[in-house]
């Protein structure tokens, strides 16, 4: 009896390997539009911490923290009564020096005329025309004076040296302040602003080919700040003079327009170039790709058979739900795009009807 039942147990025959229901893709040359992605950081063309030039105390703040200032705008002042009586002594000491130099002008004429006669000394003509001398150098030391502490008066108000906007005050009303020490405040320009990021040393041609083409606000570059997309399209503005040696990159500048102030100095967000891909480019779903190990594959239909096998290929850019192929595939092959996960080398097929997911041509 058990060997009845063992041998009515075993199947009748070998049963091949199970057919798999996919969905194909013959592959067609194909263009894209997409965008290379690049960290960026914004940064102002125009920047200057404000310090004071002279020492004393913040006797006025005449601006609002934030707000848009205009070059000239008067921004802070510092206590002038200690430079104004400066001033005012040096303008008294001109006065004086001016005074001897009118007597050691009348000094020299008064010789003069008594030289004519031959009445006076000649060493008293001397001395008289060596003082006129010294008093005019007198009366220029004196007004040099006057220029310095008069600077010294100016300096005590301070001024926006550019149109921008002001930030946070960092002094307040009555403090005491250092010249050249204390930070006041930092101004930076607002509208273009730039946006700067690194390329590798590989890019630098392409690069310098759109900077020919000269600064144009095209859709070229555009920036994106955690998936919102800036409204206004930026210009190439420079590439750095060289290279870091240690990293093999290279900065780029793109302005932007900045009319609204949406965008403020030391954001970080991404910078996108506008790329293109050839016309004979080959571009297939990202779900027909399987990876192994590091390495990328597809399932390739053979020719000659209902079967598929495995092709390794080297992936580009991804572009939404589809990527370009740069090496592997060739126009013609027909490679499975749907059902990827049920098969394996040599496994055989039954082909659904699918929906393309790459046209003629795609954009991102």
């Amino acid at each position: 009896m058990l060997l009845i039942f063992s041998c009515s147990s075993k199947p009748k025959g070998q049963q091949g390997p199970p057919v798999v229901s996919v969905v194909t893709q013959k592959i067609e040359p194909a263009s894209a539009n997409y965008y290379d992605e690049y960290p960026t950081t914004i940064t102002a063309l125009n920047q200057v911490e404000l310090r004071p030039q002279v020492n004393g105390y913040v006797t006025g703040l005449y601006f609002k923290e934030g707000e848009r200032v205009k070059k000239g705008d008067k921004l802070y002042s510092i206590d002038q009564q200690q430079y104004e009586a400066s001033y005012q002594q040096a303008l008294a000491n001109v006065a004086v020096q001016e005074a001897n130099l009118v007597k050691a002008q009348k000094d020299v004429n008064r010789y003069h005329e008594l030289d004519k006669r031959d009445a006076v000394a000649k060493q008293l003509v001397d001395n008289a025309e060596a003082n006129f001398e010294a008093a005019k150098k007198q009366v220029d030391a004196a007004n040099a004076t006057v220029r310095s502490v008069q600077t010294n008066v100016r300096y005590a108000t301070i001024f926006a040296p550019f149109d921008g906007t002001i930030g946070i005050s960092q002094v307040k009303l009555g403090a005491a302040v250092s010249a050249g020490q204390t930070l006041l405040n930092t101004i930076s320009s607002d509208n273009p602003i730039a946006a700067d990021f690194v390329i590798d040393q590989k890019e630098i041609f392409r690069f310098n080919q759109l900077l020919k083409k000269g600064a144009k606000n095209d859709s070229t570059f555009s920036l994106a700040f955690s998936g919102e997309i800036y409204p206004q399209f930026g210009a190439i503005s420079f590439i750095d003079r060289a290279v870091n040696s240690q990293t093999g990159t290279i900065t780029v500048r793109v302005t932007f327009p900045n009319h609204e102030n949406l965008l403020r100095p030391g954001m970080a967000g991404t910078l996108r170039v506008l790329n293109h891909s050839p016309k004979s480019s080959v571009i297939v779903p990202y779900k027909a790709i399987t990876e192994q190990l590091g390495e990328f594959f597809v399932y390739k239909v053979k020719t000659d058979s209902n079967k598929v096998t495995q092709q390794r290929v080297a992936l580009g850019k991804q572009i939404n739900r589809n990527v370009i192929v740069k090496s592997g595939l060739q126009e013609g092959e027909t490679i499975v795009t749907e059902g990827v996960q049920n098969l394996r080398e040599g496994s055989i097929i039954t082909v659904n009807t699918g929906t393309p997911e790459v046209k003629k041509e795609v954009k991102h």
